[in-house]
């Protein structure tokens, strides 16, 4: 597949599903300074087409794990708004029932195996599901979404060298979205493009522009259609920049007002307007008409996720192991 293959409607539907990930995260900005978020909030802005453009390749039989940033992995995926906000909001309703909170949301419906609070955390779960669906001989693939300080875990490595030696159908998408909370990757990775890391294992690696919605969906496919081919797994690395903060309140000293403004200018939702306009005949009151649409949208979400119930504290213990129930086991499983 090239980028001359990608149909007007289909961008069209990568624009708007990039702008609903953008308008969610301002919105959960908001609710955070009104104090009805229960935990820290870390937000994707200008990640966006590397969710969307992945994801736009998957089907509910294909799997994904997740990051502490992963709201735009969830929307990209297929994940209900309200639920998500309600999941923010420790609302009964939410998708973990308000006990998980905003880095814990999963989807077992739509294949998002959920999102981890722990960094690196999501890819050795993603190998184990790709062992899964080798095992039951699913046509399925297993996309892994991490930063580029989950890299630098051995998590990250004994991961792919498990998956390069039994060339499970696993892709792993390493975001690089320059830092590691504080921390530029200059100063924590020796490798000057992550995507190096996949020789040392024997898979197939490539670095593209995680900014570029059409690029990130054209070379996706095609990775993805030799892993579901029996190819074995392969590393991403997108290279992108997190607009905001690591999480709502970060004071952002560790970098300059220079540096973000000149990622601003390869935001990839401008990116993506500015190519529908110039190459499709898309005008900007088309764009604009979008934005405001996926604004009321997620307002009105956010509106009802606000008037559902908590948690009653008679149900705190709930959904949670109770290790009396392996020990009842034993006893049984000894009488015999």
């Amino acid at each position: 597949m090239s980028r001359n293959d990608i149909s007007k409607e289909k961008l069209l539907g990568m624009y708007r599903k990039m702008v609903r990930i953008r308008e969610f995260e301002n919105q959960a900005i908001e609710i955070a300074k009104m104090n009805l978020t229960r935990a820290a909030i870390h937000t994707y802005n200008g990640e966006e087409a590397i969710a969307t453009g992945v994801c736009e390749n998957l089907t509910n039989n294909d799997y994904i794990t997740s990051t502490h940033r992963g709201h735009g992995h969830c929307i990209a995926k297929g994940a209900d708004l309200k639920k998500m906000y309600a999941e923010l909001m420790a609302r009964e309703s939410g998708y973990c029932k308000g006990r998980g909170g905003s880095m814990h949301i999963a989807d077992l419906k739509i294949g998002m195996l959920g999102a981890n609070g722990i960094v690196g955390g999501g890819i050795p779960i993603a190998v184990g599901a790709a062992f899964a669906v080798r095992f039951q001989k699913f046509d399925s693939i297993v996309v892994s979404f991490f930063g580029d300080g989950a890299t630098n875990g051995g998590s990250f490595h004994e991961a792919l060298n498990l998956a390069a030696i039994n060339k499970l159908p696993v892709i792993f998408v390493c975001e690089n979205n320059q830092y590691g909370i504080s921390m530029h990757v200059s100063k924590s990775t020796s490798a000057k493009n992550i995507a190096d890391r996949s020789k040392a294992y024997g898979i197939k690696g490539l670095t593209l522009n995680g900014n570029d919605v059409a690029e990130v969906y054209t070379e996706f496919a095609n990775v993805a259609e030799e892993v579901r081919k029996g190819g074995g797994p392969v590393l991403i690395e997108m290279k992108t920049y997190r607009m905001s903060g690591h999480y709502y309140g970060d004071n952002e000293n560790y970098r300059s007002k220079e540096e973000v403004s000149a990622w601003g200018e390869k935001d990839p939702i401008k990116n993506c307007g500015e190519l529908l306009m110039r190459d499709y005949g898309i005008t900007r009151q088309d764009l604009s008409t979008i934005m405001r649409e996926e604004r009321e949208s997620v307002l009105a979400a956010c509106e009802e996720a606000k008037g559902e119930p908590e948690p009653a504290p008679e149900d705190l213990v709930k959904d949670v192991y109770d290790p009396s129930f392996k020990e009842i086991e034993w006893k049984a499983w000894a009488k015999k």
